[in-house]
């Protein structure tokens, strides 16, 4: 199964003023694009090639850089584009996302400050995560392309801290970019459907 780059589930100027048409278009059209590509030429006559990508990831970490870094950032994307929306974000939730929230993390708003947390933490490049493991939803962070798959953890939802993410909009500012990403940009019924299909 070969790589290939998702039509955005919005316009680019969409997710603005929190995020850019510019940042969309440099972040999807061609930061994306170049993870798909490379992914593509990496995966051949490799054991992964005509494997599923979650398959890919999990198999290839630790294993073939070229071929996980490609297929890990192609899959964190896939789902990054689902994982906002026009108008989202805030604390209006479906309620057993809610409720599992609470029960693991606390409240939604000490969820909130632990997955900054975990952003603003994450050294250099990387992603901060909700995840389910063992039943449980936990914040988690990753460097690079890396992801709690290879963790034996399930992500439900994420956010790109590579500074290609913000840095057009928020130059430095990621702590700033963070909270914009869950005040006004989470799209919490797609962070339910991936909880609930856990």
């Amino acid at each position: 199964m070969s790589f290939s780059l998702p039509d955005l589930p919005y316009a680019h100027d969409a997710l603005a003023p929190f995020m850019s048409k510019e940042t969309l278009e440099y972040h999807h059209d061609k930061h994306h694009l170049a993870y798909v590509n490379n992914g593509n030429n990496a995966l051949k006559g490799t054991e992964w090639e005509g494997k599923s990508l979650e398959d890919i990831v999990k198999g290839s970490h630790g294993k073939n850089p070229a071929v996980f870094n490609n297929a890990g950032q192609h899959f964190n994307h896939l789902h990054f584009w689902k994982w906002m929306k026009p108008n989202g974000g805030g604390d209006k939730m479906p309620g057993e996302l809610e409720k599992q929230i609470v029960a693991d993390l606390g409240s939604v708003a000490k969820m909130k400050e632990d997955f900054i947390a975990a952003g603003v933490g994450q050294f250099g490049s990387g992603w901060c995560w909700l995840a389910v493991k063992d039943g449980k939803i936990i914040v988690d962070k990753t460097p690079n392309g890396e992801s709690p798959l290879v963790k034996g953890a399930k992500p439900i939802l994420g956010c790109d801290v590579w500074e290609h993410s913000y840095y057009i909009d928020y130059r430095n500012r990621r702590p700033d970019y963070l909270k914009a990403f869950l005040d006004h940009l989470v799209n919490w019924e797609y962070v339910a459907e991936l909880y609930a299909a856990k």
